[in-house]
């Protein structure tokens, strides 16, 4: 038995189905009452359980209808081949967004670390690690590496009220982008961070930055695969 919360066990209840394709794009699911009976608690756990869910773009309340699972379309998106402010998405689509700072520090670069930056092995890097949220829910982490050769002063900013994206572009203007993404099965600490249910994946989005010649920053950003995917649009002349 999961010592988890009751209503985030509901939670990863409905989400397996959906996941599991048990419950189908545009199907109806189980009613509050009966999800409440099912697992002997009262609606309103059971409501914070769907709220969530909601929020998190996995399913739509329809009045006097129900709630339904969405469709892929619904999901939460971002641009592939460009750069975003995440701050700005979440607001453009009308949505409140915060985030929470985890962790800002400096450190010693290792092997791995040393090559993203393209820096000395035990150099000292910059380093910050921040959960970014819409409508109260995280939709993604975010792991960054900064060379504070290029921007000093980095430390030294509140990323609760502007994102490291912001600040970057404001004091070092984008020339170069590199990333690859990838469908990963994430660990156990990003299932928390990120409220995912066991069996779910999420994209990681491996990027790095450049300003003029200059490597600025490396990040690892995660996003939740069941409610968020990223697009491009190419024009050929």
């Amino acid at each position: 038995m999961s010592n988890a919360p009751l209503y985030i066990q509901i939670k990863d209840y409905i989400s397996t189905k959906i996941d599991s394709g048990a419950w189908g794009v545009g199907e109806k699911i189980t009613t509050e009452m009966d999800l409440s009976s099912q697992f002997n608690v009262s609606r309103m756990t059971v409501n914070k359980a769907i709220r969530d869910l909601v929020n998190e773009g996995k399913l739509v309340r329809k009045p006097r209808a129900g709630t339904f699972v969405c469709a892929p379309s619904d999901k939460l998106e971002s641009p592939l081949l460009d750069t975003a402010n995440i701050a700005n998405e979440v607001e453009q689509r009308g949505n409140q967004y915060h985030s929470e700072v985890l962790k800002l520090s400096s450190l010693v670069a290792d092997n791995d670390v040393a090559t993203r930056l393209g820096v000395m092995i035990g150099s000292s890097v910059f380093y910050c690690e921040i959960i970014h949220f819409e409508q109260g829910s995280p939709i993604q982490i975010e792991l960054r590496w900064v060379n504070p050769t290029h921007v000093p002063n980095y430390l030294d900013q509140d990323f609760s009220k502007i994102t490291p994206h912001q600040y970057l572009s404001e004091n070092c203007p984008l020339s170069a982008i590199e990333h690859t993404v990838e469908a990963i099965v994430p660990d156990k600490q990003i299932q928390q961070l990120l409220s995912l249910s066991s069996n779910e994946p999420c994209l990681l989005l491996d990027r790095r930055t450049w300003s003029q010649d200059k490597l600025i920053s490396s990040a690892l950003l995660y996003h939740p695969g069941s409610r968020y995917k990223l697009s491009s649009k190419v024009t050929f002349n």
